[in-house]
């Protein structure tokens, strides 16, 4: 394997996976707000819980897609189909506004990158097993 081929693939291997624990984060932070209603201590427990299950179940995802990049790819990318489905759904019962469509791109587009990446490593790897 000639260096350029090596660089490329290394890229591809750890671009998805740097991305996703970026992402999960990114989506985790979004939970902090549950500070601000004074809950209590098993109030923000729970809470804490409720608001990052979307980045637990993200990062049990990455934790499988480390070895099987197949699953990386479709769950990120039906990730980010269901965003988009239901903030579409959920703008159509509510006033719309122009400035929440830039919530899919900040949200369902790093999990559509992502997703797409694991799909590109999943069949890199296919191809090399084949050839």
């Amino acid at each position: 394997m000639e260096p350029r081929t090596k660089n490329i693939s290394r890229f591809v291997y750890w671009t998805p996976r740097v991305l996703s624990i970026i992402f999960v984060c990114f989506l985790a932070l979004f939970s902090l707000d549950i500070f601000d209603l004074k809950l209590g201590f098993w109030g923000t427990v729970l809470g804490l819980f409720m608001h990052n299950i979307p980045a637990l179940i993200l990062l049990a995802v990455l934790l499988i897609s480390w070895k099987r990049e197949i699953v990386g790819g479709i769950v990120f990318i039906l990730a980010g189909v269901f965003y988009v489905s239901a903030l579409a759904t959920n703008l159509l019962r509510s006033h719309f506004e122009w400035y929440m469509l830039s919530w899919i791109f900040m949200i369902s587009g790093p999990a559509f990158l992502i997703g797409i990446l694991f799909l590109l490593n999943w069949r890199k790897k296919r191809n090399q097993a084949s050839a």
